[in-house]
């Protein structure tokens, strides 16, 4: 059952104050405990982040805190910016939700951050807020995350890309992903792991294009190419041994996540065309 925030939108201006329980803060991230003001069950405290990625870890959880997550630069793409928060195993304690301009909306339950799961939202939905379950004990309680803003893009959905099931890409959609992906790749499917929450498709590249944080690393001295690790929906069909790919993907949470993924040849042809008509958004080294 959820805790009550009927009156928060008509006593939240009151009970609003600096953040005096943290005890350690910056730009990125914070850490706080809310035993400083455990005799102040209805506090609600303001949190400033300004950065990509950081993480807030909330000992002791009560009253309430207001997490305002930001870039740390002032820009028109603010606008199509996502946030993906990723709740600790053992987080506990509170119920989170969407605060904008006074209205709630649910996002996190309390037995649903255990789960780990990652969770996006634009940031032009709000700010975090985060209730305190009142408990007698909250000894052992703590609520604990990792955070990442994220740029959308033209026709991105983040929560769809890291929990739906695979659909494909248009060819709009490929040719813009191998100028905007986190990394992009060219090989093939070796293994394919399942359980229940994901794939985990072990691939051989043999020729890198990008990565912004190393998904592929090098088979040594004697290898050729490279070799990774990518995620999948547990809902995708993929099997090893199908032909060869060019891999597009993000990375969050330093796991790398499959994007579009078409055989390479038919990226050649969708390439070749768009090149002769002169609408590919980027170049790409075909040879």
């Amino acid at each position: 059952m959820l805790t009550p925030i009927s009156a928060y939108s008509v006593t939240i201006l009151l009970l609003i104050r600096t953040s005096f329980c943290q005890y350690s803060s910056d730009q990125c991230s914070w850490k706080g405990s809310g035993l400083t003001h455990e005799g102040h069950t209805r506090d609600v405290e303001q949190v400033y982040l300004r950065c990509s990625q950081g993480f807030l870890e909330w000992l002791y959880p009560t009253g309430a805190i207001i997490v305002n997550l930001r870039p740390n630069t002032v820009s028109t793409a603010t606008a199509r910016l996502s946030v993906c928060i990723k709740p600790s195993g053992e987080s506990s304690g509170t119920n989170v939700y969407l605060d904008r301009a006074g209205k709630l909306r649910l996002l996190l339950r309390e037995q649903d951050q255990a789960r780990g799961k990652v969770h996006c939202f634009s940031i032009q939905e709000g700010a975090l807020f985060i209730e305190a379950i009142p408990r007698t004990d909250i000894s052992r309680r703590i609520t604990t995350f990792q955070y990442e803003l994220v740029s959308d893009g033209p026709g991105v959905d983040l929560q769809n890309q890291l929990t739906a099931p695979c659909q494909p890409c248009t060819d709009a959609e490929m040719l813009l992903a191998v100028c905007t992906s986190d990394f992009v790749a060219r090989g093939t499917i070796q293994k394919v792991e399942r359980d229940e929450d994901k794939s985990s498709v072990t691939v051989a590249i043999g020729r890198l294009y990008r990565q912004k944080t190393r998904v592929f690393v090098s088979g040594g001295v004697r290898a050729r190419g490279w070799t990774g690790r990518v995620s999948m929906p547990p809902q995708c069909g993929v099997k090893p041994g199908e032909g060869e790919f060019l891999f597009t993907g993000s990375v969050r949470f330093g796991e790398a996540w499959m994007g579009c993924a078409p055989r390479f040849k038919d990226f050649l042809r969708l390439y070749g065309e768009a090149q002769r008509l002169g609408t590919n958004p980027c170049h790409v080294d075909t040879d």
